[in-house]
């Protein structure tokens, strides 16, 4: 954990940097984030990144901020501004590879390819130089017999658009292209040899982002002197580390950057399983926040739809058993796209007197096995324990193979042992987020980064156990709702919530369009009518581009290494006939509209759960009001800020908006409670969990931080054929309170639930006069 004395924040507020939205931009938007009530201003990676990137995920110097998202002169008005008005500064970083797409532009990776392994580089690259024959092999040629395609052109050989140096003295006799490039210490491969026959570690499956080695000391130093910059130069008062499970030793690098930074506020991007926790010994304030995501959809899921839902799942040939479906996912990638990494754990593990190909098949399957992302050995053995006996289950035919790789797996100290923990993560995430989360179709805003689509809904009993654990043990990290990952937005997803309350509903609606608009995959069609519900109204364009990337995400009609283009067609007519045929429109707008009150009481709800429960809530950037993005890029959207700065003015003004369309009544919910909880800290040092009592009890989800106490609906569907709160009460204490978000004053005591929220869905209580 990290020293408590750290300075951290009581909220964030995220902004993707990018060129149409750069540093400079952020500086003019820091009156806002003060005005709105966040506490820091939390930005996405700023080193200079591969031209037109609108991630910064793909950082090909660590030499300066990228020019085009403002240059190191705009990260310094941008912090002076922040600063200013008392704003701190989070900044993402990208310690885990490197961006290679255009080799000339990354220094470090053109002096790879054209010294080989003698360049000054050659260690900061995972690269396996024996495999390749002592050369660096790119994935990059059309096809096996494409190097007649190579050209020279000055000092360089080209293929089509791409690039790639020529070593010294080597083309110095006039040869062709194909000779030269025969000289070189790099070799232009089919791009579908990616998957068997790499030989450099890379983020997950992505060829054009080489993994680099931190835990090398002067890979650290190279890599991160700019960082380290930013933090002794007073511009960042805290780090966010993107993909800590790449590295071969998180720990160890957790270590050295709170040493290098004298132990500032870090965040790790780390997935948790269930109820995995967090290593307590290492060096961070806690993760990015996806583990508390779950708890605040789920406990506003009704449990009572599971069973309809499976149901229909199942008629839809839709697979319905989770634990075998990622199997065979995560299997796929182990045998498919990722198997060049199954192949080098092989040659890492040197049992020459084991069979190579069963011994692949045995780590495949261990992988495939394994129930978290990684282990971080000696911590996390039994995660494997668990991956050997389940593989030796599954695959008694392997049991030697299994055992002898297990043998060494165990052995903390081995370099196998050190890769497959590398490895595991890519499987996990190639296989479940990004795989199995587009076939698991029940409802789908269950297949969020992060959760476990197996575990339906959460009781609120449960939810309060896991909210007092969070503030015992992790206070200070970071919660969220949506992000620049995140499958659905939060209001997509409270909005799909709604359908757990309306299974028949949906069942029948679904019947309809697959009668009207089938394209040929029932399952998929379910998962893509409830974002599509969900989002609505959403632009053709995007949710064209939502269905083709779903749809090949999920690899079952189509693929992207496979497409199946009259399939693809057949989608996109169905797409096209939400906005074209009158008969769809009107059902897809009748849904949508049915879903609209309780969707937006979902909304409010888990926004202020979010915002009030224990943790450092973050703010995605234009989530203050409706967020309704599907996946990415849709998620990396302009905001138009211009609106929520005119919203928040007449808030402030005294108006006290309507729950509609407008998203108006989620920014007050969020204006009001960033600012409690920045201006009144001391009210949200505690968790109680209260309990209301009455016919329509199991409706309320309500909680005291220890001043402010949070009242969030549940179940608003079923609330309402109930008949509304009746005789539902809670006990607030016996001193005069306030809504804040109202501000309407209350005698304290026990209260009618039904006058609390007569306005609001949700209210937050404090004693009277606590604003003053």
């Amino acid at each position: 954990m990290s020293d408590p004395s750290t300075p951290s924040p009581v909220s964030t507020y995220r902004v993707q940097v990018t060129g149409a939205f750069d540093l400079h931009s952020v500086a003019e938007l820091t009156d806002y984030l003060a005005d709105l009530g966040a506490d820091w201003v939390y930005l996405s990676p700023l080193l200079e990144a591969e031209p037109g990137s609108d991630h910064g995920y793909d950082v090909i110097s660590h030499d300066r901020v990228d020019p085009a998202r403002g240059g190191d002169e705009g990260l310094v008005e941008a912090a002076g501004a922040a600063h200013a008005k008392g704003l701190g500064v989070l900044i993402d970083i990208v310690p885990n590879h490197m961006g290679v797409a255009t080799p000339a532009r990354n220094a470090w990776w053109w002096d790879v390819l054209t010294h080989g392994r003698s360049s000054r580089y050659a260690d900061a690259f995972d690269i396996d130089w024996d495999f390749g024959g002592g050369k660096l092999r790119i994935p990059v040629l059309g096809s096996a017999d494409a190097l007649t395609d190579l050209r020279i052109r000055g000092d360089r050989v080209v293929y089509f658009d791409n690039e790639y140096p020529i070593a010294p003295g080597t083309a110095d006799d006039g040869a062709d292209a194909r000779t030269v490039h025969a000289r070189q210490h790099y070799e232009l491969i089919d791009w579908r040899r990616a998957d068997f026959d790499l030989n450099y570690r890379r983020f997950f499956a992505v060829n054009t982002l080489a993994g680099i080695r931190v835990e090398v000391p002067e890979v650290f130093d190279a890599s991160h002197r700019t960082i380290l910059g930013w933090v002794r130069d007073g511009l960042a008062d805290g780090l966010r580390i993107d993909h800590p499970d790449g590295l071969a030793d998180p720990k160890g690098y957790l270590d050295a950057l709170a040493e290098a930074t004298g132990g500032r506020y870090v965040l790790v991007e780390k997935i948790l399983e269930g109820d995995e926790a967090l290593q307590d010994d290492w060096a961070t304030a806690g993760t990015t926040g996806y583990d508390a995501l779950g708890d605040f959809d789920r406990v506003l899921i009704d449990p009572a739809g599971e069973g309809p839902l499976t149901v229909l799942a199942a008629r839809l040939d839709g697979p319905i058993d989770w634990k075998a479906l990622i199997h065979t996912t995560k299997r796929e990638v182990a045998d498919g796209i990722l198997h060049s990494e199954v192949l080098r754990l092989v040659r890492t593990a040197g049992l020459a007197d084991v069979d190579q190909e069963r011994l692949a098949d045995a780590f495949a399957e261990l992988l495939t096995c394994f129930p978290v992302y990684r282990s971080y050995l000696p911590h996390g053995v039994e995660a494997l324990d668990a991956a050997v006996a389940d593989a030796k289950r599954r695959r008694p035919d392997l049991a030697d193979e299994l055992e002898a790789a297990s043998r060494l797996l165990r052995d903390p100290s081995t370099a196998v042992a050190l890769r497959f923990q590398q490895t595991s993560g890519m499987v996990m995430a190639k296989g479940v987020e990004d795989s199995a989360f587009y076939r698991f179709t029940r409802l789908a805003s269950l297949t969020e980064v992060g959760g476990d689509p197996d575990v339906f809904a959460e009781s609120p009993e449960r939810f309060h156990e896991r909210q007092a654990a969070r503030q015992a043990a992790w206070p200070a990290a970071m919660t969220t709702l949506t992000t620049h990952d995140t499958k659905r937005g939060e209001d997509v997803r409270a909005r799909i919530d709604v359908l757990s309350e309306a299974p028949k509903e949906w069942a029948d609606a679904l019947a309809t369009l697959e009668r009207i608009n089938g394209f040929g995959d029932p399952a998929f069609a379910d998962l893509l009518w409830q974002s599509t519900v969900g989002a609505w109204p959403i632009e053709r364009d995007r949710l064209q581009a939502y269905a083709e990337k779903a749809s090949k995400e999920a690899g079952v009609s189509t693929s992207w290494t496979d497409p199946d283009e009259e399939f693809g067609k057949r989608l996109a007519a169905a797409v096209d006939a939400v906005y074209d045929d009158e008969t769809v429109a009107e059902l897809i707008e009748r849904i949508a509209t049915r879903l609209n009150p309780a969707g937006w009481s979902n909304g409010l709800s888990m926004k202020l759960l979010q915002l009030a429960a224990p943790g450092v809530p973050d703010v995605y950037q234009g989530s203050e009001l409706w967020e309704q993005s599907l996946v990415d890029p849709d998620n990396r959207r302009p905001v138009d800020f211009a609106k929520r700065r005119e919203l928040l003015a007449q808030i402030d003004a005294g108006a006290l908006p309507d729950i509609d369309e407008t998203g108006a009544a989620k920014l007050l919910v969020v204006a009001k409670t960033l600012r409690l909880r920045r201006d009144r800290p001391e009210l949200f040092t505690d968790y109680v969990p209260l309990t209301a009592t009455g016919h329509a009890a199991d409706h309320l989800v309500a909680f005291d931080r220890g001043g402010a106490i949070a009242l969030a609906t549940r179940l608003p569907v079923g609330l309402a054929e109930r008949g509304g709160w009746g005789d539902t009460t809670l006990d607030v204490g016996s001193a005069p309170v306030l809504d804040v978000l109202t501000g309407r004053d209350y005698p304290g005591g026990v209260l009618r639930v039904a006058d609390v929220l007569e306005h609001y869905p949700v209210a937050l209580l404090i004693e009277v006069g606590g604003l003053q």
